[in-house]
């Protein structure tokens, strides 16, 4: 969906597909043909925005088979569908039984990493609607924090300039600009937005910039104005809730204490790389707890346990409730719809319900939906 905002540009809102269990380009139809399309007839709405993830193995394939992109591109169209951003986190296998700390490889300090994320690119910029010049892609935070060393932050380095130089190339090229958001999050070298200033001050800031995930920050217990702070350009948001637990209430918890991904968990006073080691007394049960497992947007999980969707509240209002927006490129990325407690849900009607719950956000911020 596309939203005018008061100052006259446009914010595009998606949501992000790596929701989706799909690992090549058969995948990624069916799943834009099924739920996607879904979701656009739901919300009543022309033309619906996807962040689109992209495994290593599919994009591969639509770069080795460029007929293959132009059909991508077509069956988009067709389908009411655009891509303006991508999701270049997850390398491989975001949906096997067992993601964890999988997740965060290849890093930053590999060349795997900046081939993909430059593939991407190339990819972004031919998926562009006829009418927009400039994308985003959001990615890991450099690294997970063990194992980092001096070599490690060199590598990383040259890995950055590298990537920016060739987003450089590609504009140059294309005419289309497309920027890297590197996505601040606990556990990693890069856990929050004023660590971001610090690590990232005198990169490209043409083409690098931040990716900002309101569950993560929320999870840091950092102010909703902080990534605003730090001078470096947002490039992007994503719209995310985390699962909060009041004092002396943590053991409601324990139903989301599930195998895949990683639930990164923090108090005031302490901070568990995973929700089980919280949950076995790794932080004290008289604070409040914040657990990275992003939750619906809409949705309050059952009490007593409740999400930090005032806090993405303040969030929009901090970046895009100005005089002009912070950001223009929104993704809801809620991607834990498929191991959340209960039955399995209507993923569809449930996509559908949180970009209801952003648009009306987003309107009473003075933005007009333009479809």
């Amino acid at each position: 969906m596309r939203l005018r905002h008061a100052d006259g540009s446009t914010v595009h809102l998606s949501y992000c597909t790596n929701v989706h269990p799909a690992e090549d380009l058969p995948g990624i139809h069916r799943q834009l043909s099924g739920v996607a399309a879904r979701v656009r007839e739901l919300l009543g709405v022309e033309r619906l925005g996807l962040g689109l993830w992209l495994p290593h193995q599919a994009a591969t394939d639509l770069l080795a088979r460029r007929d293959e992109l132009a059909g991508l591109r077509g069956r988009l169209t067709a389908l009411g569908l655009e891509v303006v951003t991508l999701n270049g986190f997850p390398y491989r296998g975001f949906h096997d039984e067992i993601v964890k700390y999988r997740v965060y490889t290849p890093d930053w300090a590999g060349p795997e990493r900046l081939r993909y994320t430059l593939g991407l690119a190339e990819i972004l910029a031919e998926l562009l609607p006829d009418d927009v010049t400039e994308g985003t892609i959001s990615t890991l935070p450099l690294a997970w924090r063990t194992g980092w060393t001096s070599d490690k932050a060199v590598a990383v380095r040259a890995n950055l300039d590298a990537v920016a130089q060739g987003l450089r190339a590609l504009t140059q090229r294309t005419g289309k600009v497309i920027r890297l958001g590197f996505e601040p999050e606990p556990g990693c070298i890069i856990e929050t937005t004023p660590q971001a200033t610090g690590l990232l001050s005198d990169v490209d800031h043409d083409y690098l910039g931040l990716c900002l995930d309101a569950c993560h920050m929320a999870v840091g217990f950092e102010e909703p104005g902080a990534g605003a702070a730090t001078g470096l350009p947002i490039v992007k948001l994503q719209a995310s809730c985390a699962l909060e637990a009041p004092p002396g209430t943590q053991r409601a918890l324990a139903a989301y204490d599930e195998a895949r991904f990683l639930h990164q968990t923090r108090s005031a006073g302490g901070f568990t790389d995973d929700l089980g080691e919280a949950l076995a007394g790794g932080l004290p049960a008289e604070e409040s707890w914040r657990v990275h497992f992003h939750v619906p947007l809409h949705a309050d999980p059952p009490p007593p346990l409740t999400t930090s969707a005032p806090y993405l509240r303040g969030l929009l209002h901090t970046l895009l409730g100005g005089a002009a927006p912070l950001t223009r490129h929104v993704e809801v990325e809620t991607y834990t719809w498929n191991v959340l407690p209960g039955a399995p849900p209507d993923i569809a009607a449930g996509i559908a319900a949180e970009l209801d719950w952003m648009r009306v956000r987003l309107a009473s911020l003075g933005m007009k939906e333009q479809w």
